[in-house]
């Protein structure tokens, strides 16, 4: 559950904050995309035991799952942001 801001007359407008996010979506989606390109291979743990490539996966997993769930938070805003720019259309 992502905590959004209400859109009214006195706060930040739907339009500004929907840009504001969609750029940090954009990066966060391109830092995904590079961490998938970024070289893990076995070749270059084994000297330091049989555990280390492993861990190093395990560890590459867990930071896409990081960015996975800012792209989550981040997408959320977006939606709600969405709602409000369609009601201001009517």
């Amino acid at each position: 559950m992502t905590t959004v801001p209400t859109i009214h007359l006195n706060g930040s407008g739907a339009d500004n904050l929907y840009q504001e996010y969609k750029a940090a979506w954009n990066s966060v989606r391109a830092a995904i995309t590079a961490l998938n390109h970024c070289t893990c291979n076995a070749r270059d743990f084994y000297p330091q035991g049989d555990v280390a490539f492993s861990m190093a996966r395990e560890e590459r997993t867990e930071a896409l799952a990081n960015l996975a769930r800012v792209e989550e938070y981040l997408a959320n805003w977006l939606v709600h942001c969405q709602e409000y720019i369609k009601l201001e259309d009517f």
